[in-house]
């Protein structure tokens, strides 16, 4: 398959200084316990990061405030070039709409004219392996489906920064790794900044430029690992794998510290 420019998203001038800003966020809901407390990273433009820890730890919800989605209880969270694009858990598909349209929605939303949309929403769905389904609606597709047509939508905003909240979670093993690598591929061809939530170790020591380790409940930043590892990079490979070992272990002692659930 020929890998296709996805939609430019350098029209604006960069800021200076991080893509993300995240600083002193505590987030509580209500009355309850604290989900987040005091967590403070820049994530730098181009980056790719990915947040790891155990269920419960407060990686969504700090994905969402970073989407604007929710409001921090303290501290501030800021994308100073503008909005991000946020690719969530499930779908969210209009049921109502063919995979084409769901991806053209995006494209309109932008102002973007119809006969272009309709050209570049064949050209995400080409690229994430769906072009034959275009006419299809989300209840025709498998799940592993509907979440692509999910990642071509977000590749149709205009954006230079993508939250991604364990979005192939769902997907067998070989359409998973199909995806790593068009993502690592988008990415460095459009310098995006990715914040990539997972569970999966392996999968965030394969993506990631830097991994980010949350404590259970409250959530704070418990320590970080840059992975010099070159592109491209195998999930199997041994260098992913000793690295993954070294994680794991570190997850597991706050999972027991805390006597948090994984």
């Amino acid at each position: 398959m020929t890998l296709m420019q996805p939609i430019p998203v350098h029209d604006a001038v960069r800021p200076p200084g991080p893509a993300v800003r995240i600083a002193g966020v505590t987030k509580r809901f209500g009355d309850g316990p604290l989900i987040l407390d005091d967590v403070s990273l820049d994530v730098a433009p181009a980056e790719f990061v990915c947040l790891l820890g155990a269920s419960g730890c407060g990686k969504s919800t700090l994905l969402n405030l970073v989407a604007g989605l929710d409001r921090p209880t303290a501290g501030t969270v800021s994308v100073p070039g503008g909005r991000a694009a946020l690719m969530f858990q499930e779908p969210a598909l209009l049921p109502w709409l063919t995979a084409a349209q769901n991806v053209e929605l995006a494209l309109r939303l932008r102002g973007v004219a119809k006969r272009e949309r309709r050209e570049r929403a064949r050209e995400l769905l080409t690229l994430v392996r769906l072009q034959d389904a275009g006419g299809k609606r989300p209840h025709e597709l498998s799940g592993g489906m509907r979440q692509r047509v999910a990642m071509a939508r977000c590749l149709a905003q205009d954006s230079h920064v993508l939250l991604m909240d364990e979005p192939f979670a769902a997907l067998d093993a070989i359409t998973r790794d199909v995806l790593h690598e068009e993502l690592v591929r988008i990415r460095e061809s459009q310098s995006l900044t990715v914040v990539f939530v997972t569970h999966n170790v392996r999968e965030a020591v394969r993506l990631g430029d830097r991994v980010v380790l949350l404590s259970s409940r409250p959530g704070r930043v418990a320590k970080e690992y840059t992975v010099g590892i070159d592109h491209p990079r195998r999930i199997e490979s041994p260098e992913v794998a000793t690295l993954s070992v070294e994680i794991t272990a570190d997850l597991r002692n706050e999972i027991r510290r805390h006597g948090a659930g994984a």
